[in-house]
């Protein structure tokens, strides 16, 4: 089996485990991931996580022109603008996943510093996500606003819309995103309760520890 072909079907089984278990529904989300000639494999437009095709996987070539397979998702300004700004980018996951969905609604949500600082995994996987405003779906400005933090975050929150994360291949961006949407489910059902979060000395040795990209 060559590369690109198992790459196309890893694709579309982390999708579907995704669909699956609710983390994105009905044709809702998007994912892409680089093939080892530079150019992209992305999920077409309309479709849905729990049953993509992998022979119908839009196929990009390195210059970016459409090469094969059905039309891409109309979210390719977003994906675009993650594999321009950050090199190590080698796959890009959006979902519209409920929890993290909610907590962007909540009028205290913080712009700079989206998900609490509630468990290590996130800060080690997502380093800070930055909470972007609300944009039509498809609208160019959703990849300005992306181009515009010059490649310093790996994940951004969309309002009223859903999470995007880069990773550094289709497994790593599928687990980071995961995390942020249990990040997110925990923080809504802690609520109101004074939860016991990391504190500053904590993420302090988290970063440094673990190396993680941490913009501040």
């Amino acid at each position: 089996m060559s590369a690109e072909k198992r790459l196309r079907e890893q694709i579309c089984l982390l999708a579907k485990s995704m669909f699956d278990r609710g983390l994105t529904g009905g044709s809702t989300g998007n994912i892409s991931a680089r093939t080892g000639d530079g150019g992209l494999l992305v999920s077409p437009t309309g479709t849905s996580f729990g049953r993509l095709d992998p022979a119908r996987l839009s196929r990009f070539d390195p210059q970016g022109a459409l090469i094969d397979g059905d039309l891409p998702t109309k979210e390719m300004p977003l994906h675009s603008a993650f594999y321009d700004t950050r090199s190590t980018a080698g796959a890009v996951v959006h979902l519209h996943s409920c929890h993290a969905v909610a907590l962007s609604l909540m009028p205290d949500a913080n712009a700079d510093d989206f998900l609490p600082r509630l468990t290590p995994y996130a800060i080690m996987k997502l380093g800070r996500v930055k909470l972007l405003p609300f944009f039509l779906p498809g609208d160019p400005a959703m990849g300005d606003a992306v181009r515009g933090l010059a490649g310093k975050r790996s994940a951004v929150m969309l309002a009223n819309h859903g999470p995007v994360v880069a990773g550094k291949d289709v497994e790593a961006a599928c687990n980071a995103t995961e995390e942020l949407e249990d990040t997110a489910r925990l923080a809504m059902m802690t609520r109101g309760m004074s939860p016991r979060g990391l504190s500053d000395a904590d993420v302090e040795r988290l970063v440094t520890t673990f190396n993680v990209e941490w913009d501040s």
